[in-house]
C-alpha cells in the first residue's frame, strides 16, 4: 500500500455547531482569509422556497464568497446522506483543483461525519408497505413508540435519532427488518476506505448556554419580521419530501395557519423547538474528539474568531 493510500490527501476545513452560533459569518471570514469556498452541510438549506425559516445565507452575507449546495432542490424531492456525500466529495475535488480551500459549513452532524469519514453506501432494499405500516403506527401510537421499536434491537442508532426525525427512524427499522443487519452495523461496515481528507474541524459553542438561547430567540424574532409566516403558509399546501417536512421553522406555524393557535404561541413553540435542536446538535458534535471548540461568547466578531482559529488551521492542514 502506498503512502498516498494511507495519508489523507485533500485539505478540508470543517465549521460545525448549533443553529444561531454564527457559523455563516465565521465560515465567510475564514474563506476570505484562507482563499476558500464554502460547501453547505445543512439538510434543509438545500431546498428552494425555504429561505427565511432555514436562515439561508443571503448574497450580502456571503460577501462574494462562492457558496455551494444551497437552494438547488425542490421541497418535494428526496435527498439522502449518500447523495450529500457524493455531491460534496465532488465539490471538494473541484475546489481544490482550482487552488482554493474547501470549507464545509453547517449544522447537520450526520452529513458532516459521513463525509469526513468517507462512508460508502451500498444500495439497500426498500419496502413501501413496511414504511406505511410504521407510519400508521406513528400516527396511532406516537413517534416515540416507533423510536422505542428501533431501540429494542439497535439502541445505538436510537440514541442518535430524535423521535421527530421519523423518516430516519423508519429507515433504520426498515434496513434491519429487510436485511437482519442493524443500521449501526451497516454504518460500521461502510468504513471501507480511509478518509481522503486532511482535516481541521472546528465547532462553535458558547460557555454561557443562555447566550446561545438568546441568539436563537432573536433570530426567530427576525425571521418573523422577514416573513417566515408567509413562507410557512406557502409550504403548508405544497407536497413536501419527508426530509423537508421535518424542517424546524415551518411546521411550528401549522396551528396558526389552521386557526388552532395564536401567532405568539407558535413563535414561542418555534423558539423552544430550536433551542432543543441546538442541544441535540451540540450533543452530536461533542461525540467527535477531532473538533476544536470555539466559544463564541468570548469574541466580539467573526474576525476575532478567525484569528483564534488560525493556529489550528495551520497545524492541522499544514498551510
Amino acid at each position: 500500500m502506498t503512502e498516498q493510500n494511507i495519508q489523507p490527501r485533500l485539505p478540508l476545513l470543517v465549521v460545525a455547531g448549533p443553529t444561531a452560533s454564527g457559523k455563516t459569518g465565521f465560515g465567510v471570514e475564514l474563506a476570505k482569509r484562507w482563499n476558500g469556498e464554502v460547501i453547505s452541510a445543512d439538510s434543509m438549506q438545500i431546498y428552494k422556497n425555504m429561505n427565511v425559516g432555514t436562515a439561508k445565507a443571503t448574497e450580502e452575507e456571503m460577501q462574494g464568497i462562492p457558496h455551494h449546495m444551497l437552494d438547488f432542490l425542490e421541497p418535494n424531492e428526496q435527498f439522502s446522506v449518500a447523495d450529500f456525500v457524493a455531491m460534496a466529495s465532488a465539490k471538494i475535488e473541484e475546489i481544490v483543483a482550482r487552488g482554493k480551500l474547501p470549507i464545509v459549513v453547517g449544522g447537520t452532524g450526520l452529513y458532516i461525519s459521513s463525509l469526513v469519514d468517507n462512508l460508502t453506501f451500498s444500495p439497500m432494499p426498500q419496502s413501501p408497505e413496511l414504511r406505511e405500516q410504521l407510519k400508521r403506527k406513528a400516527a396511532e401510537e406516537g413517534n416515540d413508540a416507533v423510536l422505542e421499536e428501533l431501540r429494542s434491537f439497535d439502541p445505538e442508532a436510537a440514541e442518535k435519532l430524535h423521535a421527530n426525525n421519523l423518516g430516519r427512524v423508519i429507515r433504520a427499522i426498515e434496513v434491519y427488518r429487510l436485511t437482519g443487519v442493524t443500521m449501526t452495523e451497516t454504518v460500521k461496515n461502510s468504513h471501507k476506505e480511509p478518509s481522503p481528507y486532511r482535516l481541521c474541524m472546528i465547532a462553535l459553542t458558547a460557555e454561557d448556554r443562555q447566550f446561545l438561547y438568546d441568539r436563537i430567540d432573536r433570530r426567530v424574532d427576525i425571521m418573523v419580521e422577514q416573513g417566515v409566516v408567509e413562507e410557512a403558509k406557502q409550504l403548508y399546501n405544497m407536497p413536501l419530501s419527508s426530509t423537508a417536512r421535518q424542517a424546524i421553522g415551518y411546521k411550528e406555524f401549522d396551528g396558526f395557519i389552521e386557526g388552532t393557535a395564536s401567532l405568539q404561541e407558535c413563535i414561542e413553540k418555534l423558539k423552544m423547538e430550536t433551542r432543543r435542536y441546538a442541544k441535540r446538535q451540540l450533543t452530536w458534535f461533542r461525540r467527535d474528539e477531532r473538533y476544536h471548540w470555539l466559544e463564541v461568547d468570548h469574541y466580539t466578531s467573526a474576525a476575532r474568531m478567525a484569528e483564534a482559529a488560525e493556529e489550528w488551521i495551520r497545524n492541522d492542514l499544514g498551510i
